[in-house]
């Protein structure tokens, strides 16, 4: 017997009323020899034939029924009776129909989701979150897990898995490939063109700007006094080239503008069409040039394996996880206290907000429902199969423990019933014949 079981308070009270039953049909039987002896004497009938019939009946009745008990768990006597040993014998069957009870009447979709519609888990999670304790305990929970996964994520094993991981899934990755699929999307209906005017736009800006125009003058003059000295010179006599090169470089950003300015303004601009045609040619190579395809994924490549690539990126990495790691260890923690607020927003908006609550609890109950239909079936095929694996002594055991207290119950009525029975008879009989 498992040791679990040796202190079981079931097993004790399950002996004892062993005894009782037992007590009761020896005492039947004790009475029956006792009767037939007395009747046996001259003049000894009256009350003891009486008497006989009590006890023949409760020794017939509780030996039945010890019979009928003893067959439920094992052979009785050990003999090979036929439809005995029930329970062993239907094991498999047992496992089945309780695993189908089980499913139909506690995981059955429509019941559960019925308790779930009235549970109301929106407005319950707006009661359960407007509890500061209840902002507490949450908070306390995620800083928990937060600092493990960042613990587990900072053992050098686990680092050196997910990099090479990472590093094995970039260097499988078709790059050229993603980057046709995405700029295809990106440029669909001209959205490109906004990228287009925004740069523009900006280069326009720039170029109107003063920097600008003396940027352009001082390398106007620098590069007429390197390339024709002689001429600057002549220049300087009559007047100033200095002057010279800062009208020319107004008209040019003047002219550089107005031009920028038209390529924004019209939709059929050459610049728009060759900014179109490179775009469209550049995806076409990315996603039909099986050579140009392999010089991106190649360069990709070897960003990946570089030294100072991983080196950068570890070192990000590790910025990043200490400062989520201190900012989450302290008691006024900005992450921690950002959860606090959005849960405590997020609780008062299901207070005043009917259309969220009920838009929330649809959604659990879908799910719910999605959820119950995947492992009801699981849960059934579980404890089918957890009690097939139990062996027959086990399975005793345990059925025996839960119910057999009333099954011994049931051998003690047999007597005492079987006894009021044969009394009953008995009578009949004598008044019939008398």
């Amino acid at each position: 017997m498992p040791a679990a079981l040796i202190d079981d308070p079931r097993l004790r009270e399950l002996a004892r009323m062993k005894r009782v039953s037992l007590a009761c049909l020896l005492l039947a039987v004790v009475g029956l020899f006792t009767s037939v002896a007395a009747m046996g004497q001259p003049g000894a009938h009256g009350g003891w034939a009486w008497f006989k019939a009590f006890c023949e009946a409760a020794v017939v009745g509780g030996l039945a029924d010890w019979f009928a008990v003893v067959a439920l768990f094992r052979r009785p006597m050990g003999l090979p009776i036929p439809h005995t040993a029930l329970i062993p014998r239907g094991k498999e069957r047992i496992a089945d129909s309780l695993a189908v009870f089980v499913r139909d009447s506690f995981l059955a979709p429509e019941v559960l989701l019925a308790k779930l519609k009235v549970f109301n888990p929106a407005e319950r999670l707006g009661q359960w979150l407007r509890q500061p304790e209840n902002l507490e305990t949450v908070a306390g929970s995620v800083r928990s897990m937060a600092l493990e996964a960042l613990s587990l994520l900072n053992e050098q094993a686990v680092r050196r898995a997910i990099g090479e991981f990472l590093v094995a899934r970039a260097l499988r990755w078709d790059a050229a490939a993603t980057a046709g699929s995405v700029l295809d999307v990106l440029t669909r209906g001209g959205r490109h063109q906004q990228v287009l005017d925004a740069a523009l736009q900006k280069v326009g800006d720039y170029l109107a700007t003063d920097e600008m125009r003396e940027l352009v003058a001082g390398r106007l003059v620098g590069y007429a006094r390197k390339e024709w000295p002689k001429i600057t010179t002549v220049v300087d006599t009559f007047g100033s080239i200095d002057k010279m090169a800062a009208n020319m470089s107004d008209r040019l950003a003047l002219e550089l503008v107005s031009e920028v300015h038209k390529a924004v303004s019209q939709p059929d601009h050459a610049v728009r069409q060759r900014f179109d045609a490179w775009m469209a040619d550049f995806i076409e190579r990315l996603k039909g040039d099986p050579f140009f395809a392999q010089e991106v994924n190649a360069l990709k490549d070897r960003v990946v394996q570089r030294d100072d690539v991983r080196d950068y990126l570890e070192g990000v990495w590790t910025t990043v996880r200490d400062s989520l790691e201190a900012d989450i260890r302290r008691e006024d923690s900005a992450l921690l206290g950002h959860l606090r607020a959005s849960l405590a927003a997020l609780a008062g908006r299901l207070g005043r907000d009917p259309g969220l609550a009920d838009a929330i609890n649809e959604h659990v109950l879908s799910a719910s429902g999605a959820l119950v239909e995947r492992l009801r079936e699981g849960v059934a095929g579980h404890i089918s199969a957890t009690v097939r694996a139990w062996d027959d002594r086990s399975l005793v055991q345990q059925i025996e423990l839960g119910v057999g207290r009333d099954l011994q119950f049931i051998r003690l009525n047999g007597t005492l019933v079987g006894g009021v029975i044969g009394l009953v008879l008995y009578g009949a009989t004598w008044w019939v014949s008398h």
